[in-house]
């Protein structure tokens, strides 16, 4: 029979009792565990772990779960800031201190957090969260598509319908989400011959490739890199690199800095 201590384990170092009996933990076993101080009793029919996360402690204590972005965070999804304060997904929906609490049935799925993410955040935040929930095959494109029927979500489903599964990094995804916002056409992925595909083409003239703090693993990693941008020039793709903090930070800079680029090489042709 399994310990109280290993399924909360396997919990987080939270769970119900109902939780506990379904991992095949006895009442007795749990009371046990609580006057032995091996477990906490935090709430009526809520355990936990003496060194569990002070954030699952305070969630479980007002009957709730890590939702939307701070969800997304635990389930490494791509994120492009953690809130400002932690969410929280609760059946009751009432006010939890130092939280912003979604109304939700519980337990949350990963197509929940992805809808409470679209719902909540910026719509660049929340794309980004939820391209990488179908990238990573979490959440498929037809279920997220049917989440959103009301007319007034119109522009929540203009978002999903831009999601691509192909883009290979949060950086890609921020980088075409601005330029589309900008009116540009992004190709994602385009294929150029001798080098592979780059990361995003815009109005079938510049180059985008996402440059982050680990890009290269190892000197071959780096050598092939090199390789990579020398057919860009030899085959007429000006390609510009860009970096997460750039998006995040400069975004308006980035666009202008891509118009010009534009702007540049159509009047050399």
């Amino acid at each position: 029979m399994r310990t109280v201590t290993d399924a909360l384990g396997l919990m987080g170092g939270v769970g119900s009792a109902a939780a506990l009996r379904g991992a095949g933990v006895s009442r007795r076993n749990v009371e046990n565990a609580v006057l032995l101080g091996a477990v906490q009793r935090i709430a009526r029919g809520v355990y936990a772990l003496p060194d569990a996360d002070p954030l699952l402690l305070h969630a479980a204590r007002h009957y709730a779960v890590p939702g939307c972005a701070t969800a997304a965070l635990a389930a490494g999804l791509w994120v492009v800031k953690s809130p400002d304060l932690p969410h929280l997904a609760a059946r009751h929906g009432r006010a939890i201190p130092g939280c912003v609490v979604h109304r939700s049935s519980l337990p949350l799925t990963h197509l929940d957090i992805v809808c409470q993410s679209l719902r909540c955040l910026p719509p660049l935040e929340g794309l980004v969260i939820a391209e990488s929930a179908v990238k990573k095959g979490l959440v498929q494109l037809p279920a997220l598509r049917e989440r959103f029927p009301a007319p007034r979500e119109k522009a929540i489903r203009g978002l999903v319908a831009s999601v691509r599964p192909q883009s290979g990094s949060i950086i890609e995804t921020m980088a075409r989400y601005l330029l589309e916002e900008a009116g540009l056409m992004v190709e994602v992925q385009a294929n150029v011959p001798g080098m592979g595909h780059l990361d995003l083409l815009v109005d079938n003239l510049l180059g985008i490739e996402a440059d982050g703090y680990a890009f290269h693993s190892s000197r071959a990693a780096y050598r092939e890199d090199r390789r990579r941008w020398n057919v860009t020039v030899v085959r007429g793709v000006p390609t510009l690199r860009v970096t997460f903090e750039m998006l995040q930070g400069e975004p308006q800079v980035f666009v202008r800095m891509v118009q010009q680029a534009l702007a540049t090489y159509r009047a050399a042709q």
